[in-house]
């Protein structure tokens, strides 16, 4: 009887220990993957720009400077667009590549004036004064870039990127001359012309992103683009013709962006 009860008691703690075992596996199940960031993306961004165009105006044969010469005028405006990439991870590291479009409020404007005083013979002296002003505007624009990036966990991404940075600049230039002479009797005339040229330059920046939600991550990110100098020619009027235009256009974007990443 003794040799029963003790196998008994033997079985039952043997099927205890074994219940608990299993209970314990439950609670400790395999932990979930870790978060990949490798394949396509897509999604939208938007954001600002604080953007620069600086012009160099001359006008006549030989050219003169249009005072004052060169300006410098603010190219602000709301930026919005897409983007599309694909990333490599590898451990901590990630490597990818992103192509983005985007329209853009961008528009700058510099106002400039010039005297000349003529002689036209039998009629005596003219004080002629040309007021020249000029816009540009970046209506949209695109890059094409590599991107470097770190992971500080698996979950956020910091990063550089830069490459190939493209879009459209439309130059307004409109022209009014007052011609005085100095019997009386002021004469004014107005001409106006547009060009487009559709620029390549560069771009590099910087951005962190991290998971939100399942697929879905956000960006903030910044740009600095550089479409380097361009020439623009106007017929103009009168002793201020032709006018000539040199331009510079560089910007800096700051945005926001929401990609869906494909798995």
């Amino acid at each position: 009887m003794k040799k029963f009860l003790l196998l008994a008691c033997t079985v039952a703690a043997i099927a205890g220990i074994d219940t608990a075992n299993a209970a314990d596996l439950a609670l400790k199940a395999p932990p979930p993957p870790a978060y990949s960031w490798t394949g396509w993306y897509v999604g939208v961004n938007l954001g600002g720009s604080l953007g620069k165009a600086n012009d160099t105006a001359t006008y006549g044969v030989p050219a003169v400077p249009f005072p004052p010469g060169s300006t410098s005028a603010d190219l602000d405006g709301i930026i919005g667009g897409g983007q599309i990439g694909y990333n490599w991870q590898a451990n901590s590291w990630l490597f990818g590549l992103e192509a983005d479009i985007q329209g853009s409020s961008e528009r700058a404007a510099a106002y400039r004036s010039g005297t000349v005083v003529t002689t036209i013979p039998g009629a005596g002296l003219f004080t002629n004064t040309g007021v020249l002003n000029d816009e540009e505007k970046l209506p949209w624009f695109g890059t094409v870039r590599g991107r470097l990036g770190l992971l500080a966990s698996p979950t956020w991404l910091f990063y550089v990127t830069g490459g190939l940075a493209y879009g459209e600049i439309r130059s307004t230039e409109s022209l009014t001359v007052t011609t005085t002479p100095f019997g009386g009797g002021t004469t004014t005339a107005a001409a106006s012309a547009t060009s487009n040229a559709t620029r390549a330059g560069w771009t590099i920046g910087a951005g962190v992103e991290g998971v939100i939600s399942g697929a879905w991550t956000a960006k903030l990110e910044y740009l600095y683009m550089d479409f380097g100098t361009f020439n623009s020619a106007f017929a103009g009027l009168g002793i201020f013709a032709p006018v000539n235009l040199s331009t510079h256009v560089t910007d800096n974007i700051v945005r926001v962006g929401l990609n869906y990443h494909f798995r």
